[in-house]
């Protein structure tokens, strides 16, 4: 097969892979929210009763929360990605589609860590609008407004796994070689989830400050007896 069938071969199982698992992180795969609060409230201190309580915590704080999460999503990520390296490319697809489901876990905590829970529609659809950022997808507001959110998800998740697999059939090479695959698996995951990650982090970090700027304004604006509060 030529170099490049071989690569368009490569890429539309990669797509579907990713697709795949994104599609069952939609589905199935989510965090447990009330779990999730009581592991912020006794593994990091965060003194909140609800996730809206974090607009109350030093920004800096959840700063260092989110990048403890972020390394935990990364740690499991290098050891599934060792485990199923050992098969080289024959097992690149069920391993991208793990890797999806450990990235938008990831994603997912990032979210509420600062404060954007997924109870409603419009908050499903941020949470896969800052997946879609953390992808390198420009996802239009547009688009998010003419639809309705069952058929939002799929539309990003597509976009999405286009988009990352033109990066997977690029930097998953060495995966080939079946003696290093392993160890070429773990570092790849390993990264993966850290840019991918990182780009979230940024995504709601950012979001979550335009709401402490835009209550402090009202708080500024009106007599302090009548000026609103953080959500908490």
């Amino acid at each position: 097969m030529p170099d490049g069938e071989n690569k368009s071969w490569l890429r539309r199982r990669v797509e579907g892979a990713i697709r795949g698992g994104l599609t069952r992180a939609y589905e199935t795969v989510r965090v447990d929210q009330a779990r999730f609060l009581m592991q912020l409230r006794a593994a990091y201190g965060l003194p909140i009763a609800t996730f809206r309580g974090v607009y109350t915590v030093e920004v800096e704080h959840l700063d260092g929360v989110a990048e403890s999460v972020i390394r935990s999503g990364m740690k499991l990520a290098a050891v599934e990605g060792a485990g199923l390296g050992l098969g080289g490319i024959i097992t690149i697809v069920p391993d991208l589609g793990i890797l999806s489901a450990i990235t938008m876990r990831t994603i997912q905590k990032l979210s509420l860590v600062y404060g954007f829970e997924m109870n409603t529609d419009e908050e499903i659809a941020e949470l896969w609008i800052a997946a879609a950022s953390a992808a390198g997808v420009d996802i239009s507001r547009e688009l998010l407004e003419k639809e309705v959110v069952n058929r939002f998800v799929p539309k990003v998740i597509q976009r999405i796994a286009a988009r990352a697999s033109t990066e997977v059939v690029e930097k998953w090479a060495g995966r080939l070689i079946p003696v290093a695959s392993s160890a070429i698996g773990a570092a790849l995951n390993y990264y993966f989830v850290r840019a991918w990650s990182q780009r979230a982090l940024t995504h709601f970090r950012t979001k979550h400050l335009e709401i402490r700027r835009k209550f402090a304004a009202e708080q500024a604006t009106l007599p302090r007896a009548a000026a609103p509060s953080l959500p908490s």
